[in-house]
């Protein structure tokens, strides 16, 4: 059972939350011959204020 941790800055609509998921689940099927229902893809959505990025957060940053 492939399992896809993906780890994301938050903002992301639900639409292109559920695109994600679904290329990633084509792309294993593709890739390792995985049968779609074993698949399984968790998106870790990370505050603006919890990602740093060269000492600053990315809110900070107006990521």
């Amino acid at each position: 059972m492939p399992i896809m941790n993906v780890h994301l800055l938050e903002g992301r609509t639900d639409e292109q939350k559920a695109r994600l998921i679904e290329a990633l689940t084509e792309a294993a099927m593709n890739a390792i011959d995985a049968p779609r229902e074993s698949i399984r893809v968790l998106l870790i959505e990370i505050p603006k204020t919890d990602f740093g990025i060269g000492g600053r957060t990315a809110q900070a940053l107006g990521r």
